[in-house]
């Protein structure tokens, strides 16, 4: 990156904003400016961004996607691409420019005084490296005079101080034998790994589970209480917001447009677009007497379930049955000295019923068998036991999906819309290849590329995207493609895994508007997995609840999130910020 003071007239500033006086200022930024050089010509990133941290607070950064969220941090951290430049202001540390640093005095500070939390947890950890030893490695390269004893010492300190149940044992454990909500609490230990003055988390809760997300902030809060640590909190959810953070910095398009204690950016918003932020958030509606239901261990409701049962066999035939998907995960790799390891089951006597035309929600943490079960119906995994009835048609789900022929009736919306899409084919292409493999797609009246343009509109996509490639549009660009992809294959069925979830909350619910009009419009019929529950209950009729595999409470959208005194299902729905349920 380089550094160039162009002489510009800045914009008036917004009014200082800073920690209490109480609180000694640990970080500075003031009139930041950066612009991004490309052969198209400059394009400015950054326009006079001003703010101060405090030590032992956490100060949220909000806004939607392109707002230069991630671009403040990077800029912090120094990890900006060469390609960018500083146009005008500067960023103090503890009293100190970093500008004015050199490469190796700005490098010994990141990870020591200033470190990092990223989004992708699975990209953060090393899949060949034990946890243990990446966090051992860590305390070793910010602090040299550390013996290898000392250092595997601290690293079993610090996984006990993130919550990762006996460390000592676990030490060895590889990344992919943790949980999502570990895997993340692992990144927070080598964050922690040099006793840093500021944390910069961006975006370090976007994918986990509703309460999953619940305990990373409630540790997060700890730490900052117990040691005094600061953190920078890059979000563009307004529940983790209105968690645990102190101050909120709002952004758009690169520029503070408002900037408050948390209290009155959601009680008393003054701009426009804060407002239109909090509007979009969806809320979950729970009925006064449904929020005092007593916790029972019981299933559910009987009666209501089994009047939802009873009315859903008077209705026609359903267009999907699965029953008794059953599917094991067995041990891989040696176990020298710790026996032989048990198989474990991923899915256990799952069934599911789907009407035509209709919306059913699937719900649960991580590892409940959500994913595996959407893949399963999709013909992409096999199960060990089961059948999934189509129409009139019956496929063994312990066969592959490509010699039944289930595969390509069902079409899958993935998580991560970066790996869903090959990076050497332009989105037209892309979208083009859904259209020749949807079973409809010989009979079109209509081009392909007409067709493929239509459908752009639909999602509120610019055309000129077609010509670009993945790695040119932002992730809820990508999403939009995946579902545009799915759609337009027309098959009868779409399995939407966590379809949201990258999104921004305004267009999320542009999204859950189109869904619900084209499953209405095409007479498809669609599962929708997921953690948000306000989004399942706006846009599902039917919910299941899975845990360790099983459906553990199941019935109609207004049952489950009104009536069901299921524990489980309760715990889940306590775990929503309560400022927007309702």
């Amino acid at each position: 990156m380089t550094v160039e003071h162009a002489n510009t007239t800045l914009r008036p500033p917004l009014p200082p904003f800073g920690p209490s006086s109480q609180q000694p200022v640990l970080l500075r930024v003031e009139n930041l400016g950066l612009r991004h050089l490309s052969r198209a010509g400059p394009t400015t990133i950054l326009s006079d961004v001003s703010f101060a941290l405090g030590r032992g607070e956490i100060l949220g950064i909000i806004g939607e996607s392109g707002a230069g969220k991630s671009t403040v941090g990077n800029a912090i951290l120094g990890l900006l691409a060469p390609e960018f430049q500083q146009t005008s202001g500067t960023i103090s540390f503890d009293g100190k420019v970093l500008e004015a640093m050199s490469a190796g005095e700005r490098g010994a500070l990141r990870g020591k005084r200033i470190s990092a939390i990223f989004q992708d947890h699975t990209a953060s950890l090393d899949p060949l490296m034990s946890v243990g030893a990446q966090v051992e490695e860590t305390c070793l390269a910010l602090d040299p005079t550390l013996s290898r004893r000392q250092a595997r010492t601290r690293a079993i300190d610090l996984l006990a101080r993130v919550g990762i149940p006996e460390p000592q044992r676990r030490y060895g454990n590889y990344p992919h034998q943790f949980s999502g909500g570990q895997r993340q609490r692992i990144v927070i230990a080598i964050a922690l790994a040099g006793s840093p003055d500021i944390i910069i988390a961006d975006e370090p809760t976007s994918a986990l589970d509703a309460t999953v997300q619940k305990q990373v902030l409630g540790l997060l809060r700890t730490l900052v209480d117990e040691t005094g640590v600061s953190v920078i909190l890059v979000t563009h959810d307004m529940g983790v917001i209105s968690e645990i953070t102190d101050r909120v910095l709002v952004m758009k398009k690169g520029q503070v447009v408002e900037a408050d204690d948390t209290v009155t950016i959601l009680d008393q918003p003054n701009h426009d677009y804060t407002r239109k932020l909090l509007a979009a958030v969806p809320r979950l509606r729970i009925p006064a007497r449904a929020a005092k239901v007593e916790d029972k261990t019981a299933h559910a409701d009987d009666s209501g379930v089994d009047d939802w049962s009873r009315a859903t066999d008077k209705l026609e035939r359903p267009l999907l049955v699965a029953e008794g998907i059953s599917k094991v995960f067995s041990p891989q790799g040696f176990h020298w000295g710790l026996g032989r390891k048990r198989s474990s089951f991923g899915l256990r006597d799952v069934g599911i019923r789907l009407q035509r035309g209709t919306i059913t929600g699937i719900v649960g943490e991580s590892g409940s068998g959500k994913t595996t079960f959407g893949r399963i119906l999709a013909g992409l995994d096999s199960a060990h036991e089961g059948r999934i009835v189509i129409g009139e048609q019956s496929f063994e789900a312990a066969s592959s999906g490509r010699r039944t022929g289930l595969l390509g009736r069902v079409q899958m919306i993935f998580q991560d819309p970066s790996v869903s899409l090959n990076p050497r084919m332009t989105i037209a292409e892309a979208l083009a290849e859904g259209i020749r493999f949807g079973a409809g797609g010989g009979s079109r009246d209509r081009s392909v590329a007409e067709t493929a343009a239509e459908m752009m509109d639909r999602l509120g996509l610019a055309r000129s995207l077609l010509s670009r490639h993945p790695h040119q549009l932002s992730g809820g660009q990508k999403q939009r493609v995946c579902i545009a992809r799915a759609l337009l294959a027309e098959p009868q069925i779409i399995v939407a895994d966590e379809p949201t979830s990258a999104l921004d909350v305004s267009v999320q619910a542009e999204i859950v508007g189109l869904l619900r009009e084209t499953i209405a419009e095409r007479g498809m019929t669609m599962v929708f997995i997921s953690h948000d529950l306000a989004i399942v209950q706006a846009l599902c009729s039917a919910v299941y609840i899975f845990k360790n595999g099983r459906v553990e409470d199941f019935g109609p959208s207004d049952f489950i999130f009104s009536r069901s005194d299921n524990a489980y299902t309760r715990t889940l729905i306590a775990a929503r910020p309560e400022r927007f349920t309702c």
